[in-house]
């Protein structure tokens, strides 16, 4: 991804990929990804907010899974917009449209007021924005003040010998998986995610994504390893006034 426009690169990623997303996303997870989300969920949920903003919501599986465990009003925003066709079918198969409204835009510049949300989740998209820090400031700026925010990102594991399973899975296991089951673009995501990750977490160490979060004024953070290292949940609550 060096010297792309990370969302241009997201878009093109992504476009391809909307019609098989949710069941590709789950079987190459092995189920985790659907308890990874469950946990971010769970650090949102509480305190009966009333609007909740679910950034990077692609085919809406976070926006709806908030829906069904809140009476909140969920906007999900994304920047690609066929991912957001097959999120809207989803939402309308599930009786929900009154509940969830989804639109396009940017992480890095959201088409919403100061302090427009009760509670606030973003997933898998600190890796595809050019600054992260900055994108965390411009998500804690709609939040309100007490709100509660949760992420959910691919991680490296800590330990080396799970270390090693991961990599080898992410660089050999992956890439074939995603061809065998989905077919070229799949394949290319299974090639692109595993070295992705690694130079994340090379530029932004956790500890660093910590310390942003809590330069956007964001209070209490915590971390939660998940699925030996594979997966991580941060949470935290924007500063009273």
């Amino acid at each position: 991804m060096n010297g792309t426009d990370p969302n241009r690169f997201a878009q093109d990623l992504f476009r391809d990929l909307p019609r098989r997303y949710d069941l590709l996303e789950e079987l190459l997870s092995f189920g985790q990804n659907r308890r990874w989300r469950r946990e971010m969920v769970a650090h949102v949920k509480d305190g009966a907010p009333s609007a909740i903003l679910d950034v990077a919501t692609g085919t809406a599986g976070v926006a709806l899974a908030l829906a069904g465990q809140t009476r909140a009003r969920i906007t999900g925003i994304d920047l690609t917009e066929t991912m957001l066709r097959q999120g809207q079918a989803r939402v309308a198969s599930s009786g929900l449209p009154d509940r969830v409204a989804l639109v396009a835009g940017r992480a890095e510049r959201l088409p919403f007021p100061d302090q427009s949300f009760d509670a606030l989740t973003f997933t898998y998209l600190l890796r595809y924005v050019a600054d992260p820090a900055a994108t965390l400031r411009e998500l804690a700026r709609v939040l309100r003040p007490g709100g509660a925010i949760a992420s959910l990102e691919f991680a490296v594991p800590a330990n080396p010998f799970w270390r090693f399973w991961w990599w080898l899975y992410t660089r050999a296991v992956l890439p074939v998986a995603g061809y065998l089951t989905g077919g070229r673009e799949w394949a290319r995501v299974g090639r692109f995610l595993g070295p992705n990750i690694s130079a994340h977490y090379r530029r932004y160490p956790v500890d660093w994504i910590v310390r942003a979060w809590e330069d956007a004024g964001l209070v209490n953070v915590e971390q939660r390893s998940m699925s030996l290292g594979g997966g991580l949940v941060m949470w935290a609550r924007k500063a009273d006034r």
